[in-house]
């Protein structure tokens, strides 16, 4: 399997990257404070770090929910995120003429799991060099995902890695399946589970999702156990008032316990 290295962090065979940040870009003080903070936490725990965070959560259920800055602004926090703390950024991009502004400033260019299958966004990210991380589509099973891969490899990238984000289970449900993990390291690149998305509850509360965030180290623990390559988490100080998926947040004040318990299972395979 190849192995992604992006600064300090290592997603591959002997290693386990962390991800880390709020799910949107609220303003650049908090996204400044939320950065030094996780940048504190890598160092106490000895696990370096990607932030990440959105410019846009182009796919909220209302169209009334709050959805970041936009991509100028956006890219501008970021970018301060990156001279101020030195940790590398990751964020989410929604189409294809996107791809070229976000890839002068961000470490990771990440494609969302409901565009998982758009070919002219992945060409696009493809096209920059960047790392692209792929989450896959919750309507997807993970031996579907290799098509996604050769559309990336067939665009002059082989800089993948691969998200598993749960995948729909009947009405506003989502179901872990940690089979996901092995099936699609056998494409040749990095996994990583995504541990808060993959506690939700999809529209759950009508006009916003739910999910259950008390799951969130279990799935974590777990997908680590079952071999995962990498943990992404979205990450809030204040998870009540966060602005998008406040259900599934998990706490600031909890980062630093629940990565040392990740690191004591990852470093018990090895």
């Amino acid at each position: 399997m190849r192995d992604i290295k992006v600064g300090d962090v290592i997603f591959g065979k002997d290693n386990l990257g962390i991800i880390a940040g709020p799910c949107v870009i609220e303003n650049r003080d908090h996204s400044l404070e939320m950065s030094y903070a996780i940048k504190e936490v890598s160092e106490d725990v000895g696990i370096p770090i990607i932030f990440k965070s959105s410019f846009d959560k182009a796919n909220r259920t209302s169209i009334k929910s709050f959805r970041g800055p936009g991509i100028q602004e956006g890219m501008r926090i970021l970018s301060d995120v990156k001279t101020e703390t030195g940790l590398k950024v990751l964020t989410d991009i929604h189409s294809p003429d996107q791809a070229g502004l976000v890839s002068d400033v961000v470490d990771i260019i990440q494609i969302p799991a409901f565009l998982s299958r758009q070919t002219d966004l992945l060409i696009a990210a493809a096209k920059t060099g960047k790392p692209i991380n792929i989450k896959k589509g919750q309507f997807l099973a993970p031996w579907d995902v290799e098509h996604i891969v050769k559309k990336v490899e067939e665009s002059g990238s082989q800089n993948i890695l691969l998200t598993d984000r749960g995948t729909q289970f009947g009405y506003n449900n989502l179901v872990a399946d940690m089979r996901a993990i092995p099936l699609m390291k056998q494409f040749g690149y990095p996994v990583i589970f995504d541990a808060t998305h993959s506690a939700q509850l999809p529209g759950g509360s009508g006009g916003h999702s739910s999910g259950m965030r008390d799951m969130i180290p279990t799935l974590a623990r777990a997908a680590v156990a079952a071999g995962c390559n990498g943990v992404f988490m979205e990450v809030h100080n204040n998870v009540d008032k966060a602005k998008s998926d406040a259900a599934t947040q998990w706490p600031l004040d909890k980062l630093a316990t629940l990565l040392i318990e990740l690191k004591k299972i990852h470093n018990s395979l090895r």
